[in-house]
């Protein structure tokens, strides 16, 4: 992989189709048969909460291979401050080139954007295998909990890492998703028909 090959830059209105099109590639039958993240990338965009300046794709040798972008959130702290934090994704890269570093590489550069932002912490919904390797940890280990989960839930899926170091410390609290996040199954449905018809198949390891 030559690094001079590979550019990293703010997405622009003449790359959404492609960008929903990349998203749609990449989770299309992962999580659930067919998928639902090129439709809440389109939704998020005109969300108050969507932060346009950390709106990344990336491309190589011209094309466009991965993105990645952020959302201003909360931790309803529990003696009763608001903690803003960021959430983060859909973050992908096309199928063809997952495993070759380009992942990693278009995380590090938008979480290093995002901390010369001054923001102080991202959470999200993620793999630690993966994420672990650019310094996430499990939110349990800073006494932040997912909301609405099970005090005896799971919850190795729900991820942080500090931007600023400290940055919470003496923060226990509730995560709170973006509302944008939670999209009508109808409304998928309605918005992927714009797109190239694709097979949906219920596949193993499949979460919905």
């Amino acid at each position: 992989m030559d690094k001079n090959d590979i550019c990293i830059r703010l997405e622009q209105i003449e790359d959404y189709r492609a960008v929903e099109t990349l998203i749609r590639e990449s989770f299309w039958n992962v999580y659930r048969p067919g998928c639902s993240e090129h439709y809440v990338i389109h939704v998020l965009r005109d969300d108050p909460a969507f932060v346009s300046d950390l709106d990344y794709v990336m491309e190589l040798d011209g094309q466009l291979i991965g993105q990645n972008m952020f959302m201003r959130t909360v931790i309803d702290a529990d003696d009763g401050r608001t903690i803003p934090v960021l959430t983060m994704g859909p973050i992908c890269i096309a199928p063809a080139l997952k495993r070759k570093g380009f992942g990693k590489r278009l995380l590090d550069y938008s979480l290093e954007q995002a901390a010369s932002r001054g923001f102080g912490a991202v959470l999200f919904e993620g793999n630690i295998a993966f994420y672990g390797k650019s310094g996430f940890d499990y939110a349990s280990s800073f006494g932040i909990r997912y909301h609405d989960l099970p005090e005896d839930a799971d919850a190795s899926f729900f991820l942080c890492k500090e931007l600023i170091p400290g940055y919470l410390n003496g923060v226990t609290g509730v995560y709170q998703t973006p509302q944008g996040y939670y999209v009508d199954d109808a409304d998928v449905e309605a918005f992927d028909k714009h797109f190239a018809p694709k097979q949906k198949l219920k596949l193993p390891g499949q979460l919905f």
